[in-house]
């Protein structure tokens, strides 16, 4: 059985947001980031990620700006702006309340409802 998580619809942009908030990277350094964060547990696809850091730049959550990686080659670092900490922010406590949500749901018994 594959130990990794699937990732939810709607929860790579929470992912790379928080990824990005902690030190600004470079597109492979998010994907990374996430592995190392999650202890391996969720891993994302290069072909989704590119165009989710391509829309957070567009969307004005993240600046883009070229520099030199830890391999010394050209690559694109992406950093969070005011806006993009904001959004974090609303997903993070979006994110909470629907695990408290659901967390309730499956800790419900026969005999409460």
């Amino acid at each position: 059985m594959n130990s990794r998580a699937q990732i939810l619809p709607g929860t790579l942009d929470l992912l790379i947001l928080k990824a990005v908030s902690l030190r600004p990277q470079h597109g492979y350094g998010v994907l990374l980031r996430i592995g190392q964060i999650s202890k391996g547990a969720l891993a994302i696809e290069q072909g989704a990620l590119y165009p989710a850091l391509f829309r957070l730049v567009r969307r004005g959550y993240l600046k883009a700006t070229w520099g030199i990686s830890e391999n010394n080659q050209r690559a694109k670092f992406y950093e969070l702006t005011a806006a993009g900490r904001k959004r974090l922010r609303e997903e993070t406590e979006g994110w909470n309340r629907l695990v408290a949500a659901i967390g309730t749901v499956l800790s419900a018994r026969a005999e409460a409802v």
